[in-house]
């Protein structure tokens, strides 16, 4: 990756990173000042080897009994006060409630693990802590988190059958699939992560190396990468977790840049214990933040009936209802499932007929816009990134549309693209898109994904299948969809030699489409 273009992207993620920062320094004066008369006590607990890890702990009014512990590890670069306002809500319902912040960032000690082993065993002792040292039931001890504390809840609920149940928010289950899905890295994703450690933690020696190799596009190192990451994945310890039997709610976006809907929903069939999976309009962590702040907020209000359910055995109905709980990008209301297969069961193929060629290292102008504000755009105002489909330069840019449809059309699950694919070179990345286009040709991004491959004989075709970002999103009556595929996008990186070509073509024995999970309003 060239200089000039390292600095963008480290601009981008400063970028994120001020706001992720400014959030932070916000939910730390509010909290803060009310705890003065909340009954908030701010602690040190000795974590993995007696690394001090700070933490505050909040508890019902009748402290003279016990009553169920939740512990909430805080997000990748947020100070301890991050969950105090939900800590007292959650206190005043009657939980004993800690909050610790996660080693090497602000004023806990030791280095940025990444969710690895020091910070399972963290996890570990600040249980022990606080079943010792606060009218807690051991019998009933939940773990949530946003973003990396949910990561971190789900790999110590896999490792420690004490946890009773999990509320997982803006977390992840597959590491790897999350920001190297497609076998490309998902460079804007990486590049925030990187750089808001490096601005409010402090990064171990590891950390630096795997992040400088996933940038280097070093392929020697892919390994190393995939191994640290494997490690890192709840769903590698999937069978401990099922065997321990923790009720797991998960809850993420449709366009979470970071941590992608798709293997989230992926995790989630695999639960075979008391599961719930929510997904939202937005990016990163932006469906719950208001609820960080106090304010009235689904997510968080789905996690207290889950706590109150599977950690007080109240009847409120939140094991009744449908498992998968799923808000459109296009509407306000909520839609229930049975599970994950039953969201996309009804398809529609485009055929992708002909034989198309197109130039690499241009973007065409399709593109997944900008880490958080693209996605954070689509939230507020329905504003997803868009391209304008007749305009797309053909030399850069492969373009297939369907028909216009007469009724509105709903796109509920994950669509699939499958090809045939003949490279002139043996490495390469493309990148696919799904557009809603309007009568006027300007086309709204509904899905995307990227496709790196290595390895392959040049002038030798071979099969591609390709799973696009997870979404739910409303095509109106008159519209219609476009498949568009490129090799340059912003997000990810691109792996094509200078003047490298890529053909598209449908044989006779295997044509080539995108299957659509389309179903008529």
């Amino acid at each position: 990756m060239g200089r000039p273009h390292r600095m963008a992207l480290r601009a981008t993620a400063m970028g994120a990173a001020s706001a992720t920062l400014v959030a932070g320094g916000v939910l730390g004066l509010t909290p803060a000042a009310q705890a003065a008369t909340g009954g908030v006590r701010y602690v040190d607990i000795a974590g993995d080897g007696g690394t001090v890890l700070k933490a505050n702990v909040v508890t019902p009014a009748d402290g003279a009994r016990s009553h169920p512990l939740i512990v909430l590890p805080t997000s990748w670069g947020f100070p301890q006060v991050e969950y105090l306002a939900q800590a007292r809500r959650l206190a005043d319902s009657g939980y004993v409630v800690l909050s610790y912040n996660v080693r090497g960032f602000w004023q806990s000690g030791g280095e940025i693990d990444v969710a690895g082993p020091h910070d399972v065993a963290d996890a570990a002792r600040v249980l022990d802590w606080a079943l010792a040292n606060t009218p807690s039931d051991p019998r009933n001890v939940g773990m949530a988190g946003v973003s990396y504390g949910a990561g971190i809840s789900l790999l110590a609920a896999a490792h420690d059958p004490r946890i009773k149940a999990v509320a997982s928010l803006s977390g992840w289950g597959d590491l790897i699939d999350s920001i190297y899905s497609g076998r490309t890295q998902h460079v804007q994703a990486a590049a925030v992560l990187d750089t808001v450690g490096t601005v409010t933690g402090r990064r171990s020696a590891e950390s630096r190396e795997v992040f400088s190799a996933f940038y280097s596009s070093d392929l020697s190192k892919e390994k190393t990468i995939v191994a640290w990451g494997q490690k890192r994945s709840p769903v590698t310890y999937l069978d401990q977790l099922n065997k321990n039997g923790a009720a797991v709610m998960l809850a993420g976006a449709w366009g979470d840049t970071i941590f992608p809907p798709n293997q989230s929903a992926a995790f989630y069939e695999r639960l075979t214990g008391p599961k719930r999976l929510e997904f939202r309009p937005g990016d990163h962590a932006t469906a719950e933040l208001t609820g960080l702040f106090g304010l009235p907020n689904d997510v968080w209000t789905d996690t207290e009936r889950w706590f109150d359910h599977y950690l007080k055995g109240e009847d409120n109905g939140i094991d009744r209802e449908q498992p998968v709980r799923l808000k459109s990008r296009s509407t306000s209301g909520y839609e229930g499932y049975p599970d994950w297969k039953s969201v996309d069961a009804t398809r529609e193929k485009i055929a992708l007929a002909g034989s198309t060629t197109i130039h690499t290292n241009v973007n065409s102008g399709a593109d997944g816009g900008i880490v958080f504000l693209s996605s954070i755009l689509d939230q507020a105002a329905k504003l997803p990134p868009v391209a304008a489909i007749p305009l797309l330069p053909r030399r850069w840019a492969a373009v297939w549309q369907s028909g216009r449809y007469a009724t509105e059309q709903r796109v509920r699950g994950t669509a699939k693209l499958h090809t045939t694919v003949t490279p002139t070179e043996e490495s390469g990345t493309l990148v696919a898109y799904l557009y809603d286009v309007g009568p006027l040709g300007l086309g709204k991004l509904v899905a995307n994904a990227p496709y790196t491959f290595h390895g392959h004989t040049p002038g030798k075709p071979f099969g591609l299948d390709l799973d696009l970002i997870s979404t739910a999103y409303d095509v109106p009556a008159g519209h219609r969809l476009a498949l568009v595929v490129d090799t340059v996008d912003p997000l990810y990186v691109e792996h094509n030699p200078s003047g490298a070509r890529l053909t598209f073509s449908s044989p006779a024995n295997d044509p080539s489409y995108v299957s659509v999970p389309l179903r008529e309003q």
